[in-house]
């Protein structure tokens, strides 16, 4: 896999999904190419998708179909809680998560993001990162998330994981020791969702997850929602929680005005295919 989108004449941006096949983008502008300390950061306009940012060759975010992301990513967990206070976004440099948090009546959220390149970008390209960091509620933190969650006094009613896919360096995200550390620093009754990957490019991955997390947390479930530009266009998402059972909440609390996620999306997103639910139980 190459670690940059755009193709040698600058007019077309590319992502390989797998060794054999991808998407590709057509660059009306290259906005921006930047080699930071940890990744490659790309970002151009695209005529459907608008801006498109890439992480060393990969989609990240793009104007045109990032809520179905970042609604599926936030809402889930929020909405299943009475009063969340205290929130942790570990990841998720582009501000989307962080964005969709701010919606909630929260008292503060945190942004635990490595890379300061990314940042930088994302508040100049995309003006939902700068309006969520102005919010007097959210503080950032240019932080490794292990290293963030081992060294904070705070405690959290909802963790979101919005970290890479589980494989490569972001492996350590989607590890069992990763999941210890975040249960030590969630309030009881507390909630914690993260991204998981594509059920079909990760399937084995989300097997081996699925085994450590059974045993974790009381109830642990997978649910799933399209996302257009990410690989084969349907996502995974775990939700972990010791009190909250997210099929028995009675009572959602939604934001107004959210393009996505309602309470019939929520319900039917923890539906597996058949595929998927025999891989997780042959895990077991």
């Amino acid at each position: 896999m190459k670690n940059t989108a755009l193709s040698s004449d600058r007019k077309e941006a590319r992502e390989y999904q797998t060794a054999s096949s991808g998407l590709f983008f057509k660059a009306r502008k290259v906005l921006y190419e930047k080699k930071s300390a940890f990744q490659k950061i790309e970002i151009i306009e695209n005529d459907f998708y608008g801006r498109v940012l890439f992480l060393d060759g990969l989609v990240q975010t793009t104007e045109k179909d990032e809520f179905f992301y970042h609604e599926m990513l936030v809402h889930p967990a929020l909405a299943c809680l009475p009063h969340p206070e205290k929130v942790l976004v570990i990841g998720g440099g582009d501000g989307g998560a962080l964005r969709e948090v701010l919606k909630h009546p929260v008292k503060k959220a945190w942004l635990v993001e490595i890379d300061q390149e990314v940042i930088r970008a994302c508040e100049r390209f995309f003006p939902w990162l700068e309006a969520a960091l102005s919010d007097p509620r959210a503080e950032l933190a240019i932080a490794d998330g292990f290293d963030f969650i081992q060294r904070t006094s705070e405690r959290f009613e909802a963790i979101i994981v919005d970290s890479s896919d589980p494989v490569g360096p972001s492996a350590i995200l989607h590890a069992r020791d990763f999941y210890l550390k975040l249960k030590k620093v969630l309030k009881p009754g507390g909630v914690i969702v993260a991204q998981a990957g594509s059920q079909l490019l990760h399937l084995k991955e989300h097997g081996q997850k699925a085994r450590f997390l059974k045993k974790m947390f009381r109830y642990s479930s997978f649910y799933s929602a399209p996302v257009p530009t990410y690989p084969v266009g349907t996502w995974c998402y775990t939700f972990l929680s010791d009190r909250v059972d997210p099929l028995k909440v009675k009572k959602l609390r939604i934001p107004a005005d959210l393009k996505y996620f309602n309470e019939e999306i929520f319900r039917a997103s923890f539906a597996q295919p058949a595929f998927f639910q025999k891989a997780l139980r042959s895990a077991r």
